[in-house]
């Protein structure tokens, strides 16, 4: 027969559902750094390749150094948000109310860079930079797009797309009546019965009275 509050123990649909959405979340965003370290590479051959007939050497090695420092940062910030996504996935399953409230404010935080990640790939492909009379570093920086292989801006605007959906649905999981419910609701407490003191134990057997002992009466006769 199972106890009566073993129900409230069980984790409701929204937030195992939030809980899957952050480790989609997170595996997307370590994917998404192993993928830019690995593609870095031929991605400055490209470019090399592409700006070795018309630019000097020390401008594009400049843009080099600029793209590698690029590619790493953001691999390394991948990884970071890919663990900090896995350590709030951790304490909602163990029904932390802290770990709650990080989660939205990492949602809002999240939703707010993903926004401004998306807006600045309109902004880039619509105006590109532009550097006053140094036209040469312009047209440099106007090869680097071309020189990342063909699935990688797709895939980064899929990604900013696909993280600022996952932030809001996280956050609207988690506010629903019955995830606020089972984070405010306490787990069943023990019951504590009081020690009992422990019983002494019998005296030992003796077969034979002890010393000093009045003697046993005879048995009847038969």
């Amino acid at each position: 027969m199972s106890h009566p509050e073993q129900a409230s123990v069980r984790r409701p649909a929204a937030v195992v559902l939030a809980v899957v959405t952050l480790a989609v979340m997170a595996l997307g965003a370590l994917a998404s750094a192993v993928a830019g370290f690995a593609s870095v590479g031929g991605t400055v051959d490209r470019f090399r390749a592409t700006a070795a007939a018309d630019a000097d050497p020390g401008q594009i090695d400049a843009v080099v150094a600029l793209l590698r420092v690029s590619v790493v940062g953001s691999g390394m910030l991948g990884i970071l948000a890919g663990l900090l996504l896995v350590g709030l996935a951790l304490g909602l399953v163990a029904r932390r109310p802290a770990a709650r409230t990080v989660t939205w404010v990492v949602a809002g935080l999240g939703t707010c860079c993903g926004c401004g990640g998306i807006a600045a790939m309109i902004v880039q492909r619509a105006a590109p930079l532009e550097f006053g009379d140094d036209r040469a570093t312009a047209e440099l920086l106007a090869l680097v797009p071309a020189a990342y292989p063909s699935w990688w801006i797709p895939l980064t605007a899929t990604l900013s797309i696909a993280q600022v959906l996952g932030y809001l649905v996280v956050a609207v999981l988690l506010a629903l009546p019955a995830a606020n419910a089972w984070f405010r609701r306490r787990p069943p407490r023990r019951e504590v019965y009081p020690v009992q003191p422990p019983t002494p134990p019998p005296p030992p057997y003796q077969p034979f009275p002890p010393p000093g002992a009045p003697p046993s009466p005879p048995y009847p006769p038969r």
